[in-house]
């Protein structure tokens, strides 16, 4: 694990990232894909839930928090780059209890983390929002205790519960910007229009843009609109399962192993993870 001062450091780092341009913030789910995106040269990584539980053989959402906080040690530990956590909606039915996870998971030494506001229940699947600011502000002094160091990112989830309204989207990351949210995140928005529109309603606190879909949209043209980092959720462990998925699928099916000209060098692998990162 990195000692307190790297902790520090690459908190640090995280919070600079924060105050202009912006970057890409890539999620591996498990320490190898971390260390190659660290390899690639990006600044900073993010976890993913759904990447991470599928890893386990769950459905997004089953992990339990233990489990959750093990994963966050470990992809810490992997990596020289500063962490953000995807730590859903805190693993807790109430503020108090979200206070008390976040602490365990600023304990791991993650750089950042987001609380987000859905419920897990398909007939309300967002919280109220003045349950959802009370957890946030939750989150904020559990934070705020420990020195105030990591980033909170507060999510509205409108779009990804099947809720799409932009308006009410809006109005929560405003709540959970006046709650003590650093930067703000309504995954889901794909539009250009939605986009400047959540860039505007929060500014000037950075907006955390989801990508993980094919578009048109370079880093480039996101920047433009005023988006401080991108993500992409599950969206490169679902690439890797899809090519594992297509290959297993030819084999098992008809008998063909032309899925392996797309393999990844073996000899490639082990140089990375015998630990030249050259």
């Amino acid at each position: 694990m990195p000692s307190p001062q790297d902790v520090s450091a690459r908190r640090r780092a995280f919070r600079d990232l924060h105050a202009s341009g912006c970057f890409a913030i890539p999620n591996p789910w498990d320490p190898g894909s971390a260390l190659y995106l660290e390899k690639l040269g990006f600044r900073a990584l993010a976890t993913t839930s759904s990447g991470a539980a599928w890893r386990h053989a769950k459905a997004d959402g089953q992990m339990t928090v233990e489990e959750v906080l093990l994963h966050l040690r470990e992809m810490v530990a992997a990596t020289r780059l500063p962490v953000n956590a995807d730590f859903e909606g805190g693993f807790a039915e109430d503020a108090a209890g979200v206070a008390r996870n976040v602490r365990l998971a600023i304990e791991t030494g993650v750089a950042g983390l987001s609380i987000e506001d859905s419920t897990g229940e398909p007939d309300v699947p967002l919280r109220d929002l003045p349950d959802a600011v009370e957890r946030m502000r939750a989150a904020r002094a559990a934070i705020d205790a420990a020195g105030g160091e990591t980033l909170l990112v507060g999510r509205a989830e409108n779009f990804i519960v099947g809720r799409p309204d932009l308006d009410d989207a809006i109005r929560r990351l405003r709540a959970y910007a006046e709650a003590g949210a650093d930067c703000l995140y309504a995954p889901g928005i794909k539009t250009r229009e939605q986009i400047a529109a959540v860039v505007a309603a929060v500014a000037p606190k950075p907006v955390n843009l989801l990508i993980g879909f094919a578009t048109e949209l370079t880093l480039h043209d996101i920047e433009a609109l005023g988006v401080r980092r991108v993500s992409v959720g599950g969206a490169l462990a679902r690439t890797a399962w899809g090519g594992f998925m297509r290959t297993a699928e030819t084999i098992a099916r008809e008998g063909r192993f032309d899925g392996f000209a797309a393999a990844a060098s073996g000899a490639e692998l082990n140089r990375l993870f015998r630990g030249d990162r050259s």
